[in-house]
């Protein structure tokens, strides 16, 4: 019975033993590299890039003050529709004291001219009937009269217009108000009632009232890489859709590309502006961000491969063409030309046909 146990367990150290050293020889020997096989397809394949930029205004209008003074009326609002013309706020002139002193001399002046006038034409008048004096004596006091009553009036509306900023001959046209220059949405109001304004002058521009736009003239401003400017030119349509509107695609056309590049974290880009087409619903707000896909390079029905079975060397693209499998995979390193890539998939223009099977990626075991 021992002989029968210790033959057994022998038996059992053997078996282990040859199983270790089988495990070990299995794993010890080079596992053959198997590869996927691709095959090329026919198919269309276009490259687009995404800019990224804003929807804006083509013409933003900064509306200023003709005069001086302090805002004692606000009519419109940020949203309201105005037009031309309309009315958006009143100044209140606060008057120089020298010029308003020397306005109301003016008056004062004229009106005692205008008394003297008038006495010396009454006189002449009387001395005409007599026959004392002649009708072109009468006649000059007459004009001079109609000169003196002209010149009090000219006098009483500067001093008007120095102390209100309103002409009395033409209130209307007052430069007291502050009227809309075009017509379309009032963007913002930066001023309240009460806010002190200058009128714009060599010395200023002048404070803006308000600020006017036609919402229906609305332009996308983005940059693009200067890899990718050279691919672009005017005409050129674009997709434009906007993170706040989701649901909505706009189309554009591309109406500018900026001649000379700007530097921005080490990267140049080119401004580019491409006009909306603004759709009817008149949902879209200034300053909206965006993003614009433009198609670069577009072929149809061409042989395309994926990207990932490529390899560079330097100006030349190979494949690995499969020649063998039998009893292992053999593969000829071929050389060919490419076409419009779209990141994925690129068109193959020479080098191999639709027929060729082309190492892919490397199989993994488990």
């Amino acid at each position: 019975m021992k002989k029968f146990f210790r033959i057994l367990l022998w038996v059992i150290v053997a078996a282990v033993f040859i199983g270790t050293f089988v495990y070990l020889y299995m794993n010890s020997r080079t596992k053959e590299t198997v590869y996927e096989i691709v095959s090329p397809s026919n198919g269309d394949i276009e490259r687009t890039t995404v800019l990224t930029g804003k929807i804006e205004p083509r013409d933003e209008i900064e509306i200023k003050p003709q005069v001086s003074g302090i805002i004692s009326e606000i009519n419109v609002e940020a949203g309201d529709q105005v037009n031309e013309g309309d009315v958006i706020a009143r100044i209140k002139i606060i008057p120089d004291e020298q010029q308003l002193a020397s306005a109301l001399s003016r008056v004062e002046t004229a009106r005692i001219a205008l008394n003297d006038a008038r006495q010396k034409n009454d006189r002449n008048a009387m001395l005409y009937g007599k026959k004392v004096i002649s009708l072109e004596e009468y006649e000059t006091s007459q004009t001079t009269l109609a000169q003196a009553e002209a010149e009090l009036a000219a006098a009483e509306d500067t001093y008007s217009i120095v102390k209100e900023g309103v002409s009395k001959t033409n209130a209307k046209e007052s430069n007291t108000l502050v009227r809309a220059t075009t017509t379309g949405l009032v963007l913002d109001v930066p001023v309240k009632v009460g806010s002190s304004v200058i009128q714009a002058n060599t010395m200023n521009d002048g404070t803006t009232v308000a600020t006017v736009a036609d919402m229906n003239n609305l332009i996308f401003k983005g940059k693009v890489d200067e890899t990718e400017v050279g691919l672009l030119s005017v005409g050129q349509p674009m997709e434009i859709s906007i993170g706040a509107l989701p649901d909505q695609v706009l189309s554009a056309v591309i109406e500018y590309i900026a001649p000379k590049g700007t530097e921005l974290n080490g990267a140049n880009t080119f401004e580019i502006k491409a006009a909306v087409n603004v759709p009817s619903t008149g949902q879209l707000r200034a300053g909206y961000s965006a993003n614009a896909t433009v198609t670069l390079n577009k072929a149809d029905g061409v042989m395309t491969v994926p990207e990932s079975v490529l390899e560079f060397a330097g100006d030349s693209t190979f494949v690995y063409v499969l020649t063998d499998s039998v009893p292992k995979q053999k593969f000829e390193r071929r050389a060919v030309t490419t076409g419009t890539s779209d990141g994925i998939s690129i068109q193959v223009t020479g080098g191999i046909d639709s027929t060729a099977r082309l190492r892919g990626a490397e199989v993994k075991w488990e």
